[in-house]
């Protein structure tokens, strides 16, 4: 009876977390660069049931009868970096990043390409959010205050709104001079960064210390948009189903726990008292 205790309530907390993060891509759909995090249901490793058999030529052995589930989690979140559509705001500062041909890794999977930015203890982070601004001192940041990194590693200075981006991230001013190239960083594999907040990206691996550039890469090919943003990945209709689909499941497995909670209530309180 306790297994099922122990199946209902594991059921219970799996979808409670995967509702956490199915609300998280619901608060962040207009979110510019917002990348959904998916994650999966899986079971806890099964158990092989076996029956005794007292009675066997060389004495007491076991036969397989089947296997049984203990219960299941929440796998970890892990963010989806397929491509967003591009919104026009007109904005100078808003620049946009499309993805058009990334190479394979190992897996048979495309990577993912990211904006450089300082961040506030001074090492690198990785954005897909391009809504930027001009601070006081002329300097490209993020809405967060996060310096925006040139090819250099330098941030970069425009020292107004008034500045063109070409194709390839070419910054340049009002009478042309080239002010710096605005760097976009690779990932080969898109597991080596995890979200830290603020629409930043970390690398999880200690043994990296930065993703390499994409800038003159031949193999990498993608387009920087001056006055459009990266919309958010998200697919409300099939995110609010996902939703309702997992409170039903939260609910089911509640039931199920009450159930149990009553019967082992009437085995404490009833069961001893006959005779």
């Amino acid at each position: 009876m306790l297994r099922g205790f122990y199946g209902a309530a594991s059921g219970m907390v799996a979808q409670q977390r995967r509702t956490e993060m199915l609300s998280d891509n619901i608060a962040n759909l207009h979110t510019p660069g917002y990348k959904e995090d998916k994650g999966s249901v899986r079971t806890f490793p099964e158990m092989l049931i076996h029956a005794q058999q007292a009675q066997a030529p060389f004495g007491r052995s076991s036969q397989p009868i089947g296997e049984m589930a203990t219960g299941v989690y929440m796998q970890e979140r892990t963010p989806d970096f397929s491509q967003g559509d591009m919104r026009e705001t007109g904005n100078s500062t808003d620049i946009g990043l499309w993805q058009e041909l990334l190479p394979e890794n190992g897996d048979g999977e495309q990577g993912a390409l990211f904006f450089a930015v300082q961040g506030e203890d001074g090492e690198e982070r990785y954005t897909r959010n391009g809504s930027w601004t001009v601070d006081g001192e002329g300097f490209l940041t993020t809405s967060h205050g996060h310096y925006v990194l040139g090819e250099d590693g330098e941030a970069l200075e425009t020292g107004n709104e008034n500045f063109a981006v070409t194709g390839n991230g070419m910054v340049m001013n009002e009478a042309g001079e080239e002010l710096g190239v605005i760097d976009v960083r690779y990932a080969e594999n898109a597991n080596d960064v995890v979200k830290e907040g603020s629409g930043l990206y970390r690398l999880e691996a200690d043994d990296v210390e930065a993703l390499p550039t994409a800038v003159g890469d031949e193999d990498i090919a993608y387009q920087l948009q001056q006055g459009f943003l990266e919309g958010a990945n998200v697919d409300p209709s099939q995110t609010m189903t996902e939703l309702m689909n997992s409170y039903r499941l939260f609910e089911s497995n509640q039931r199920v726990l009450r159930a149990y909670d009553q019967s082992m209530e009437r085995a404490v309180n009833d069961i001893g008292r006959l005779g």
